[in-house]
């Protein structure tokens, strides 16, 4: 048989160097299946080559954390002597090539993550990034094909989907990004880690079977540059939810009755990466014969099986004695087991047909040993991006600019795409999407959890520190709004090619900032994903570091909503809120440039004012809170009356603004609109700036701001416009 050489080599992504180094390690050239696991094993998506030096530097202990980075997800304490698991990954250029599974095998490789660790999946969240939804545009199919294969996942599996978030910009409209956050719930005796031992044990395999669908998918797809030549369909995963509901009681089962020694799923590079960094983490050999591997597919070749990422699959180490009733468990659950291979005291990953040995790789090279690349981070002499597409002439009235910002696609209501998944299946929903600033889920003790997921990319791409604290500190305010303190948080790194300059720079800022506002909250980072290469023919996505966050607060029954509730109340402006109209939606509409970076935000003072508002929703003296975001103070006024039913009158007087469209419209960290009794909302001015800006009640919103007419709207106008603007891109 003839080797392959240096060029089949740079065929599967390896560099020259690389493949030199490889030959060294081995003492030889590799030999097909060899060149192809280490060709996955050394590609970006598996071994994090050009972020893992930065990520690094990011805080990940903290008082409340169990499992940190490097298994399957984080676990953070939760009380009651139970752990939430949780973690967010991407899926965005098996999506860009095939949303409908690209999407819902995003979800099923997430869900796996959880129970892979032994938490049961009780949420999923997602992260959405699409080109501008003109009429039929490619957004559009995209976006349509997404969400349907987000909803048949996690509908048909029975985990609800209860928050997330989707945004329209051009400069995702060639490489989508589709992140899916899962968390779950699992008693803390109950957990297991992924490291194999004991020299002896059986590794086996179950679940649904190995076929060639996805064989070079997630690790090579998120491993380069997407282009407009290559039909890369044949590389995108086939997923099947309720393969996977068996998978999991399979799973929880074995876990329940004591019989497995670790437990690893099968994702990106299949039992290549599984088998290969079970053994490293636990500091032993793995055989793996290909020979026992139930099949779907007749004649697959070695390595085929070997980097197949058929899914469903979860892969574990057993002692010799428990083999055959794990086995039967398998069979009870009408899934597919078979001992594929057993743990060494070899240190050597090896492939074996029977007798015939196919592959011998020492186990460090394969997971630890790939070279790790210094940055050569450069900020751009120019800007990146070109300006977006005006939608707004800048004439308009301050009434007809609010309706345009609420008919916009990024504000508008998600309405007619959050209904398309169960968001309250499983019985631990306690706010759903529009409810609140934070998805709220029941524990079994009266407590509950909050989760918000949060990832501005225009504001990174003006000022990637700054505006990546601003993607910490908006889900921390999230949270703030339900009364949840965080106890972790998760993150999806977004980005293009590192290797050039000005995208290094973006990455280095981005994770400087994640860490800075990390440290600041207490929130350590228990966990994450890198995606790079995320570009197109017409340049780099916008970055976009995608921030999942997870909260705890004391009492259920005590959970405000974003809505106000009733007529007769009063509305405080809380925080130091200083908007500003630089890379904010108004400035989208109106076709701006992106600035050349943003304000610096004073971090502590910020921090301040989240605990502030998280410990005076505890009271229940407050009956709504909503931070102010994307629109500015007057987008985020029309929300609260329209998601209550329920006007308002509010007077400003004067911000510490240059003008009134700066005041309405622009957008800073740090503000919130709280609603209730005056005596609590005074109470919180004693910590925190706090201003009376007005009252609830009626049929319209009318805002009084110095130097002009007020700003009035009917609910009825407001609702119009509100509800709009995504709805049509389902229609």
């Amino acid at each position: 048989m003839v080797l392959p050489g240096l060029q089949d080599a740079i065929a599967l992504g390896l560099t020259e160097d690389e493949y030199e180094l490889i030959c060294m390690i081995q003492a030889r050239p590799p030999n097909h299946v060899e060149l192809a696991m280490f060709s996955l094993m050394w590609s970006e998506h598996c071994a994090y080559k050009h972020s893992k030096k930065l990520l690094r530097t990011l805080p990940t202990e903290g008082e409340h954390v169990v499992m940190g980075p490097g298994e399957n997800a984080g676990a953070v304490a939760v009380g009651g002597g139970l752990i939430c698991a949780f973690k967010v990954e991407s899926h965005n250029h098996p999506s860009a090539v095939e949303p409908f599974q690209g999407a819902a095998t995003g979800v099923g490789g997430i869900l796996r993550d959880i129970f892979a660790i032994g938490a049961r999946p009780v949420a999923v969240l997602d992260s959405l990034r699409f080109g501008e939804p003109s009429e039929g545009s490619r957004a559009r199919y995209l976006l349509d094909g997404a969400v349907s294969g987000i909803g048949h996942y996690g509908n048909s599996i029975g985990v609800p989907t209860v928050g997330g978030e989707v945004y329209f910009e051009e400069p995702y409209e060639h490489n989508c990004l589709v992140n899916a956050m899962a968390l779950g719930l699992a008693p803390r005796e109950l957990l297991i880690t992924s490291a194999a031992s004991g020299p002896g044990n059986a590794v086996v395999l179950f679940g649904a079977s190995t076929g060639r669908d996805g064989i070079g998918g997630a690790s090579v797809l998120a491993s380069a540059e997407l282009g407009e030549e290559t039909d890369k369909r044949p590389t995108v995963q086939v997923g099947d939810p309720f393969e996977e509901k068996k998978l999991l009681e399979c799973s929880l089962e074995l876990l329940r009755r004591g019989l497995l020694v670790s437990l690893q799923d099968l994702g990106a590079a299949g039992l290549t990466s599984s088998a290969s960094e079970m053994a490293s983490k636990g500091g032993v050999g793995i055989d793996v014969d290909i020979s026992a591997v139930p099949l779907r597919e007749a004649d697959m070749e070695p390595f085929e099986i070997m980097v197949s990422e058929s899914q469903e699959r979860m892969l574990c180490v057993v002692e010799p004695a428990n083999v055959e009733p794990v086995l039967a468990l398998c069979e009870k659950w009408e899934i597919g087991g078979a001992a594929i291979g057993t743990v060494t005291d070899s240190g050597r990953m090896r492939v074996l047909q029977g007798d015939a040995l196919l592959g011998d790789m020492p186990v460090r090279a394969l997971v630890d040993d790939c070279p790790l690349y210094d940055l050569e981070p450069a900020k751009p002499r120019e800007g990146l991006y070109p300006a977006p597409r005006a939608t707004l002439a800048g004439g308009e009235d301050e009434r007809e600019t609010l309706l345009a910002l609420l008919a916009s696609p990024n504000l508008s209501s998600r309405r007619a795409l959050f209904e398309q998944y169960d968001a309250i299946v499983q019985s631990r929903t306690i706010r759903r999407p529009e409810e609140a600033d934070a998805a709220v889920l029941e524990l079994p003790d009266g407590s509950a959890l909050a989760v918000s997921i949060d990832g501005n990319g225009r504001r990174v791409a003006a000022d990637p520190y700054r505006g990546t604290i601003a993607n910490v500190l908006e889900c921390a305010a999230n949270l703030a709004c339900v009364g949840a303190e965080p106890l972790g948080t998760t993150n999806n790194l977004n980005f293009g090619n590192p290797e050039k300059p000005h995208i290094a720079w973006q990455l280095s800022e981005s994770v400087r900032g994640l860490g800075d506002a990390c440290r600041a909250l207490a929130a350590p980072v228990v966990g994450g994903n890198v995606s790079l290469y995320n570009e197109g023919p017409a340049g780099p996505i916008y970055p976009t570091p995608v921030i999942g966050m997870v909260g705890r607060l004391p009492d259920c029954s005590r959970v405000p909503r974003l809505g106000f509730a009733a007529a007769g109340e009063r509305i405080a402006l809380v925080g130091p809120f200083e908007p500003s109209l630089a890379a904010c939606e108004l400035a989208k509409l109106r076709g701006e440039q992106l600035p050349d970076g943003l304000e610096q935000p004073e971090l502590a003072t910020l921090v301040e004012t989240i605990v502030a508002v998280r410990e005076a929703m505890r009271h229940g003296a407050v009956t709504s809170a909503h931070d102010i975001a994307e629109g500015g103070i007057a987008v985020a006024l029309a929300e609260c009356c329209l998601a209550g039913g329920v006007g308002a009158r509010v007077e400003f007087g004067a911000l510490a603004v240059a003008d009134r469209t700066s005041a309405l419209f622009g957008e800073a960290a740090g503000g919130f609109l709280l609603s209730g009794a005056e005596a609590a909302l005074r109470a919180l001015g004693e910590r925190v700036p706090t201003r009376l800006i007005g009252e609830t009640g009626g049929e319209h919103l009318e805002v009084e701001l110095a130097g002009g007419e007020p700003l009035r709207a009917s609910l009825a106008e407001l609702a119009g416009a509100y509800e709009s603007g995504l709805a049509e891109c389902f229609a």
